[in-house]
């Protein structure tokens, strides 16, 4: 078992990504939903590289054919007020 912490924002391991793809997951999106990796603080930034790296080694599918998740903005602005006089 492989306990390198890839996404840190979320804790998650490579053996655990790794086992997710093998229960069924094909691509990013499905890993986002399954185990929030990319939705911390970082977005992806820090790990959606070695995600795709591991779901390459998994499926077989090439690194520039896959698609990365949608990005979606907020409905409505938020303002920098609203963000710094939000409660815990």
């Amino acid at each position: 078992m492989d306990n390198k912490i890839i996404c840190r924002c979320e804790d998650l391991t490579e053996e655990e990504i790794r086992q997710e793809i093998r229960q069924g997951a094909r691509t990013l999106d499905e890993l986002k939903r399954l185990t929030r990796t990319g939705m911390g603080p970082c977005q992806g930034k820090t790990c959606r590289p070695m995600i795709m790296r591991i779901l390459a080694e998994e499926t077989g599918v090439r690194l520039e054919d896959m698609v990365t998740p949608t990005v979606r903005q907020p409905l409505v602005p938020i303002t920098l007020g609203d963000l710094a006089h939000e409660e815990n």
